[in-house]
């Protein structure tokens, strides 16, 4: 397994260097730079300054030379400054944007995989029922109604209308990260915290569920028709058993490849999320450096997730070993 390990990390390089080179380029060539940016906003500057700035900014040569200093500074870990911030565009994501948006991710794969894949093997044992049939639609409600649309008739109902018709006494906040800092006290802060994440959480899950229940009813369908489990019934072994221990591993296959891909899928989907509830994570950073041309930034957030992308789809693959005795890397 080491082997194989080694062999994908060393496939991984050019792959990322085939990424970042596309990446850069759309970034180069759409339109508007910095420095346009800032033209609209100050009327007064001169034809002097514009040039000193594109100087200053690089945007003077082609995007291609651009792209190979780029480049080497990345390979060192300088990434440049967030134009928008004035600080290194790393500290920016690393320090301020990540953590929250860990902090609402993590929480939301981590739930969302403990509800959906009992759901799913209940919707598979129970095929066809009343039960089944309502997480069938509600799973398509998911799937085909937009993210932003959930989060803003979320908003809607429980930050304006409740709170309207209870009087306060069923009342969620907007968005944000609360009032309260560390220095108020450990418990009062991470409660005020949570109130905060509970709406962005619960639309973050409530599309993961869907997902993985579905995928998990799927899979789990496929192998309780397969002859091994109609062997272990055959042979008088209780349902319980033949469920999670014949065939529960087997239909935990595909559902490793759907959360190795989940969690950069998160973070992609944490986008509109942040954005609709204004929590201060690195997809909001993305959306809004996008807007004002901040470069340094969006190349570091999208050079992360194709990184997450790749990384987990690789430990996805290694945990196949794990859940299929039968795979083995050599």
């Amino acid at each position: 397994m080491a082997t194989y390990a080694l062999r994908r990390v060393l496939q991984m390089i050019p792959l990322l260097l085939l990424i970042s080179l596309v990446i850069f380029g759309l970034t180069a060539l759409q339109p508007g730079d910095p420095v346009d940016q800032l033209i609209f906003g100050n009327p007064r500057i001169t034809p002097e300054d514009v040039a000193r700035l594109r100087e200053a900014y690089g945007l003077n040569i082609p995007w291609p030379q651009r792209y190979v200093s780029w480049l080497l500074r990345a390979f060192q870990g300088q990434f440049g400054y967030s134009r928008d911030f004035g600080i290194p565009a790393t500290q920016f994501i690393f320090t301020q944007r990540l953590p929250n948006t860990l902090l609402l991710t993590i929480p939301a794969l981590v739930i969302s995989t403990l509800i959906a894949v009992p759901l799913g093997i209940y919707s598979a044992i129970r095929q066809y029922s009343v039960m089944d049939n309502i997480l069938t639609f509600l799973s398509f409600v998911a799937f085909s109604a937009p993210v932003f649309w959930i989060g803003v008739m979320a908003l809607y109902l429980f930050a304006v209308y409740l709170p309207q018709v209870t009087g306060g006494a069923i009342a969620l906040p907007p968005g944000g990260l609360g009032n309260l800092s560390p220095d108020d006290g450990f418990w009062p802060y991470w409660l005020d915290r949570l109130k905060y994440l509970i709406l962005p959480l619960s639309i973050l899950m409530f599309r993961e569920i869907a997902a993985t229940s579905r995928f998990m009813r799927a899979s789990f369908l496929e192998v309780i028709g397969q002859d091994f489990v109609r062997t272990a019934r055959a042979k008088g072994l209780p349902n319980r058993s033949v469920i999670f221990k014949h065939a529960l591993r087997n239909a935990l296959i595909p559902i490793v490849t759907i959360l190795g891909l989940s969690i950069p899928g998160l973070f992609g989907g944490a986008v509109l999320t942040e954005t609709v509830f204004s929590w201060p994570g690195m997809g909001r950073a993305l959306l809004d450096s996008l807007v004002s041309k901040d470069f340094n930034v969006v190349m570091l957030c999208l050079m992360l997730l194709a990184i997450l992308t790749v990384v987990f789809q690789l430990l996805a693959d290694l945990a196949y070993a794990l859940v299929d005795p039968r795979i083995r890397y050599s």
